[in-house]
């Protein structure tokens, strides 16, 4: 069952609007074989301009669902995160089925590896000093390079770590700027 945290910035959350967005977001307890236990993070954010900006990272046990939107009308957005969610969760599911399906073996939709954040660093050029500014932590998952890459893009990073299922080392799959996909394998010596 996915319970929702629901915060806003410059925006009361009110009955209406969470109710509307736990009733769209639920809806994506279908895909699911198991419905997980997951905290759907939501953060409603309003401009001056009325614009509105809604971000919904969803972290489940083998895969971390993630949109944000901006749109004049909060509903219309809330709408929008919803069905980019669901084509996430679909693309998703289709892949890991059919990844299974073409090796013989069953497995429920998001049973694979591929939990994750990224690691996100900036470094402030005007004084040649490295300031990091984020640091996050996470468990790298075993997992081929096609997941890694699949879960790259559910994430809309440019990057991802992972651990290699066959080698048990540390790879890191990468988005070109041709459009097309990097690995970096590591290995100690």
């Amino acid at each position: 069952m996915i319970r929702f945290e629901i915060h806003g910035e410059n925006i009361t959350v009110t009955d209406p609007i969470r109710n509307y967005i736990e009733d769209k977001v639920s809806k994506l307890e279908r895909y699911f074989t198991n419905i997980p236990e997951a905290i759907a993070h939501v953060k409603i954010k309003t401009y001056q301009d009325s614009r509105s900006k809604i971000e919904v990272t969803i972290p489940l046990k083998d895969v971390t669902l993630r949109a944000e939107e901006r749109h004049e009308d909060l509903y219309a957005g809330i709408d929008l995160i919803t069905s980019k969610l669901e084509r996430q969760v679909r693309k998703y599911k289709t892949k890991v089925n059919r990844k299974y399906r073409d090796k013989g073996r069953e497995k429920d939709v998001f049973a694979t590896g591929g939990d994750s954040t990224s690691d996100e660093s900036e470094d402030n050029d005007s004084d040649n000093e490295i300031e990091i500014i984020r640091s996050k932590q996470f468990a790298l998952k075993p997992m081929d390079s096609e997941e890694a890459v699949l879960q790259m893009n559910l994430l809309g990073h440019d990057f991802y770590i992972f651990t290699d299922a066959e080698t048990d080392e540390t790879s890191i799959v990468y988005k070109r700027k041709d459009g097309k996909y990097g690995l970096i394998e590591t290995s100690i010596q």
